[in-house]
């Protein structure tokens, strides 16, 4: 692609796009996680560039002003991963994926049913699927995922966060200062915080499917020990679905924000897995 692409288009939807680095470089898909945006990567983005990468951020459903459509069903599973094969597929071949938090959820559900689109995977914090509901059952993981419980109350978590309550819990999980203006900046002002909400309310229609499924695609698995939100089971169970060249990365001392919190070690595990290092 020899023009920057701002925005792309799927079902009557237009998503924003960041994107950064060489013209001619090998394409390298972003996929951020809650509460963020796109640009959750833009520390990211200049290391990589560096190693002549381009990168594509989207603000993806419900975050993107054009893309906020109405209804749980809207925001499942399967819907999130076709909306990023568009994006794919407007770059026009297979890419490197990178994704975050809920991202990493999503390049998930992509390398498992669309492994021709996926070139190399790195997953950031949050494990392959299949781990992370096993390890519900079977290790204290549940006890950090009770949030999503209240995520599925409806009006209540929009309510507290328009007065100023979900900030004291975005700290404790290691958010810092910067990160917190762009919340409330790029989230809450601009109404994106019930679209990015809808993707936890979407979750009783996204169970099954591909969840199951091994990954066939050259994977990085990057988890932090700072993480308040993902135990180190579900990560340590990943590898056991990954039929493909597999590494953990773990990185210490570092909060779950590890975009924004240590985008060089991020970086560093990213280009190895991508070749250009």
């Amino acid at each position: 692609m020899s023009e920057r692409l701002t925005s792309f288009e799927r079902d009557g939807l237009v998503f924003d796009v960041r994107d950064a680095g060489p013209l001619d470089g090998e394409p390298v898909v972003l996929l951020h996680g809650f509460p963020e945006r796109g640009s959750c990567w833009r520390k990211v983005e200049p290391l990589l560039a560096e190693h002549g990468l381009r990168t594509y951020a989207p603000d993806q459903r419900g975050y993107s002003s054009g893309a906020r459509p109405t209804g749980r069903r809207a925001y499942r599973t399967g819907e999130l991963v076709a909306d990023v094969a568009a994006l794919i597929d407007r770059i026009g071949g297979p890419v490197h994926l990178v994704g975050h938090d809920w991202g990493a959820a999503v390049g998930w559900g992509l390398t498992m049913t669309r492994p021709e689109l996926v070139r190399t995977w790195t997953a950031i914090s949050v494990p392959h699927t299949g781990a992370f509901t096993s390890s519900m059952l079977t290790s204290t993981q549940g006890l950090h995922s009770t949030y999503m419980g209240f995520f599925q109350l409806p009006v209540v978590p929009e309510l507290l966060a328009s007065r100023g309550l979900f900030e004291p819990w975005l700290r404790r999980s290691g958010m810092d200062a910067e990160d917190l203006e762009l919340f409330r900046t790029d989230v809450l002002e601009d109404g994106a915080l019930p679209g990015g909400l809808a993707w936890y309310r979407a979750l009783p229609f996204s169970l099954g499917g591909a969840n199951g499924r091994k990954v066939t695609v050259p994977t990085t698995m990057v988890w932090s020990d700072g993480d308040v939100a993902i135990t180190r089971a579900p990560v340590e169970a990943t590898s056991a679905w990954v039929d493909a060249p597999y590494e953990l990365v773990v990185l210490e001392g570092v909060s779950h924000w590890i975009p924004t919190h240590a985008p060089r070690a991020l970086a560093d595990a990213v280009l190895a897995r991508t070749g250009a290092a």
